[in-house]
């Protein structure tokens, strides 16, 4: 009994395993007989006691939630990620996905997660998408990127079917899909918004279209700043989404206000970070802008497994690993630098050739992964891969990009600040050269190279997903110089390692991620619905 007292005390108010422990206690102190007030005591058997506490685990162990990601790798990531999370710590998962996007998860499933997984047709019936456009990734221009979120819309039928045969206790989609507000409450179950992005993206991202102080300035190279946020940004208009600083109203606008105003009346936010690299920007979040959330990353830090799991995260490889591997060990400790751009960010043929004549002129050892494209020919300068045959590794296609940042060898990232690019590099303990070309990359640039100061910037200004230049080799060259020699590199460098650490830290037992996540699981386990809608 005092030890059960004792442990009692051990455990934060709100922790799931406190509860547990109070409740054996209060089977055992029940068990506890007193017979005409002496000190002889009759017991219960004690596997009754294991029985009762048994079904009360089970009843804990039966919270279910379902995951439900936009069709892009970028975004399916995570929310797979999330899945292990929530599996290791007894929760139920079901993921819905798509046939393109079901293959990871059906690896993670043979690699013994317990993970759900609920197919859909995308496009789905009624759609105006061509039927050879599965993801986001495969959208060929921006006039049919309207179009792939109209279909987006038309799935959330299907996935109420979903949803009232497998009665979760709570929905986490992606901000993407405003319509699982209503899709959630139908079921009388609250949805939890996944952005994918850092917390201070979304303060930043508010905070600009709350203000809009670009309409303060008289051109395009006047800088502005963002009010009311912690520190200080300077951006210019070129900067900011085109979508944003036209003011007529479009499909994309009229997307973002409904995800605006289905995002006021959700439970709360789930951020694949942790506290320590944006407690200012969690404290406004809350504190600021009165809403709810949730740090419970970084999520592929759930991640256990060694040099497979890592070379296989995403889509497969274009490169065989032993090959990349075997290549990397050839090098010194932080000699090379890796460069990599993501799966959407597409740039012209006058880009590549600045890039790969700036990477050559730094005299660094590179990998460089290029997406396959139109510009098969001639995408590189006459002769650059006999000149750096042995210094360079090109890689066109998808790269084993975890596995790559954390060997030893690795010295720096030039990345386009995508968010779970971003993290990787934290998680890796490797400095940065920041090159956003669109989406909420200009405010992860600042995250990097102002905020935690591990990261430079490349010097791009303009938003830019389809064609992004205007990035010479002298500055490619300079970045990379800046990012890999001399003593601010290695400031730079130390500040990594220590965020590195952070990160480690912030999801093992008592972390604040791991304790943020308790929160979590502890709030969904006692929820209940304010007016559970009938179901029609």
């Amino acid at each position: 009994m005092e030890m059960l007292k004792r442990l009692i005390h051990l455990f934060p108010t709100a922790h799931p395993k406190k509860e547990l422990i109070l409740n054996k206690y209060t089977i055992v102190k029940n068990a506890i007989d007193p017979i005409e007030e002496k000190t002889e005591y009759k017991f219960v058997e004690f596997k009754d006691i294991n029985l009762e506490l048994h079904k009360k685990e089970q009843k804990m162990g039966q919270l279910h939630i379902v995951l439900l990601p936009i069709m892009a790798h970028g975004h399916m990531i995570p929310v797979l990620d999330m899945a292990k999370l929530f599996i290791s710590r007894g929760v139920k998962t079901t993921i819905i996905s798509t046939p393109p996007f079901s293959h990871p998860i059906i690896k993670a499933q043979e690699s013994g997660h317990d993970i759900g997984l609920s197919i859909l047709k995308f496009p789905p019936e009624g759609s105006s998408l061509p039927e050879n456009i599965a993801t986001l990734d495969q959208v060929p221009s921006p006039d049919l990127i309207p179009k792939f979120f109209e279909a987006l819309a038309l799935l959330q039928k299907p996935v109420e079917k979903i949803l009232q045969e497998l009665h979760p206790n709570c929905l986490i989609s992606d901000m993407c899909l405003p319509w699982t507000t209503d899709s959630a409450n139908k079921f009388g179950i609250p949805r939890l918004v996944f952005h994918g992005t850092s917390c201070f993206a979304i303060c930043a991202s508010e905070q600009m279209d709350l203000h809009k102080p670009y309409k303060n300035v008289s051109s395009d190279s006047e800088p502005f700043v963002i009010p009311n946020l912690p520190h200080r940004f300077i951006f210019t208009r070129p900067q900011v989404s085109p979508f944003e600083l036209h003011e007529e109203e479009n499909d994309f606008t009229k997307l973002m206000q409904q995800m605006k105003e289905a995002e006021e009346k959700n439970y709360g936010v789930v951020i694949n970070s942790f506290y320590e690299i944006e407690s200012d920007y969690a404290d406004f979040f809350k504190n600021v802008m009165g809403r709810k959330s949730w740090h419970i990353g970084p999520l592929l830090l759930c991640n256990k497994g060694g040099v497979e799991e890592k070379s296989h995260r995403g889509k497969e490889s274009e490169i065989d690993q032993h090959e990349c591997l075997s290549w990397l060990d050839s090098k010194k400790p932080d000699s090379v630098v890796y460069a990599c751009f993501g799966s959407q960010a597409a740039f012209t043929q006058a880009q590549l050739h600045e890039t790969a004549a700036g990477l050559e002129a730094s005299g660094q050892d590179f990998i460089w992964v290029v997406q396959k494209g139109k510009n098969e020919d001639n995408w590189l300068p006459e002769g650059f891969e006999d000149r750096t045959k042995g210094k360079g590794l090109l890689i066109r296609g998808w790269a084993p990009q975890v596995m790559i940042l954390d060997h030893p060898s690795v010295g720096a990232f030039v990345t386009h600040c995508g968010w779970n690019s971003t993290l990787e590099g934290i998680c890796a303990g490797v400095p940065m050269v920041a090159w956003p070309t669109f989406a909420e990359q200009f405010y992860n640039e600042k995250l990097v190279t102002e905020v935690l100061g591990i990261g430079v910037s490349v010097g791009n200004k303009k938003w830019q997903r389809v064609g992004s230049e205007g990035v010479e080799r002298a500055a490619v060259k300079t970045a990379v110089e800046r990012i890999m020699v001399g003593e601010t590199a290695a400031e730079m460098r130390r500040r990594a390692m220590s965020y590195k650490e952070m990160a480690r830290k912030a999801v093992e037992e008592g972390g604040s991620s791991y304790n943020c996540l308790n929160d979590l699981i502890h709030e969904l386990s006692v929820y209940e619905h304010p007016k559970k809608q009938d179901i029609n």
